[in-house]
């Protein structure tokens, strides 16, 4: 996007979201389905209101389980009625769906081989209301929706990653200096996590608006498969990238990540170094905590991005499925400028810490 295209969505009203949890609602899409049978069982909950870890703890408390024995594919927002799947094991399915919960509810429980595992999911489905106070002109956010169906949307991370002081990445850098650790191996992994987001991002800004873009020596991965590859050919494979068949990937530091090289490698290495590593592997999470790193894309696709008005203009209802790992609110960014979260002066309001890592 042009910097006029930038100065006009700062120019414009901001828009509130998480004025209440239904106005932030996501559907976790399962990466398999359950086969119903095996000793684990997956459990579809539905919460409003709180976090992956509470609703997870409560399961454990109700199964007679361990919290770190829950398994789950993702976080879910707080602030947001959502839907997502986890697993207990030696847990009986009838069982399951009689569990008590609070402002929580099990769905579905069906036997499985395997617990759920980081990452097992294939999509996020997002329906989100942005409430104004004035009418809004849409004629901007639609061909700024018809760009981002065409270009992509730049997969960084948002504040999310970040905690709710914006420094868990900050506190992982400590960590990693010889700080302690949360005694926590999943909460140790988030702050590593902060900080391997914290480089993606600061290699994607230095790339400018070329997240649709190839350079020479970048590891680009094929769309349909997944396979990644080194561009020896800028100029060809520009070509395939504009047409969507590839895109261009950013690092996520850790001991096995592929790194790129020629003019990508050399850009990489620059930020590298701005955060005190002179090579991925250089990246040492504490004992317990595995760093293996990989490549993320620099752009996805969102799928049935749809965009309505609500409240007589005043508002906008807005639908699309995104892949793991990629933030609705970024995309919220790209479409309507930035947006006032209700729930973080809420949280700022009640003192309220569920977002911080400790």
């Amino acid at each position: 996007m042009t910097s006029e295209d930038d100065d006009a969505r700062t120019s414009e009203p901001r828009l509130r979201i998480r004025e209440a949890p239904e106005d932030f609602r996501v559907v976790e899409e399962p990466l398999y389905p359950a086969t119903g049978e095996g000793k684990h069982t997956f459990l579809l909950v539905e919460k409003r209101g709180r976090t992956t870890e509470q609703v997870a703890r409560e399961l454990a408390r109700a199964s007679g389980t361990q919290a770190r024995d829950v398994g789950y594919a993702g976080r879910k927002d707080r602030h947001a009625v959502t839907r997502q799947w986890f697993s207990l094991e030696g847990v009986d399915p009838d069982a399951a769906l009689d569990f008590e919960l609070e402002d929580a509810q099990v769905l579905e429980a069906k036997r499985h081989e395997h617990k759920i595992r980081t990452g097992h999911l294939r999509a996020n489905t997002f329906e989100i209301v942005l409430r104004g106070e004035t009418p809004i002109e849409r004629a901007p956010i639609a061909a700024r929706a018809e760009e981002l169906l065409l270009r992509g949307l730049p997969n960084r991370y948002g504040d999310q990653r970040f905690g709710r002081d914006g420094d868990n990445a900050e506190r992982a850098r400590e960590m990693l200096a010889g700080g302690r650790a949360p005694r926590d191996r999943r909460k140790a992994r988030f702050l590593v996590s902060a900080l391997q987001s914290e480089i993606f991002n600061a290699v994607l800004d230095a790339r400018a608006d070329a997240h649709d873009a190839v350079m020479l020596g970048d590891v680009a991965r094929v769309e349909e498969s997944g396979g990644l590859f080194w561009v020896d050919d800028p100029e060809t494979d520009a070509a395939r990238a504009q047409a969507f068949e590839i895109s261009a990937t950013g690092p996520i530091l850790g001991s096995k990540m592929r790194e790129a090289r020629d003019d990508a490698g050399a850009l990489e290495a620059e930020v590298f170094a701005r955060f005190g590593f002179a090579r991925p592997a250089d990246l040492k999470p504490p004992r317990g905590v595995r760093a293996k790193g990989t490549r993320r894309a620099l752009r996805v696709r969102p799928e049935g991005l749809a965009v309505e008005s609500v409240n007589d203009g005043a508002g906008l209802r807005v639908r699309c499925q995104l892949p793991p790992g990629a933030f609705v609110t970024v995309l919220l960014d790209a479409l309507v400028g930035p947006v006032v979260d209700a729930s973080r002066e809420k949280r700022a309001t009640d003192g309220d810490e569920s977002t911080r890592v400790s």
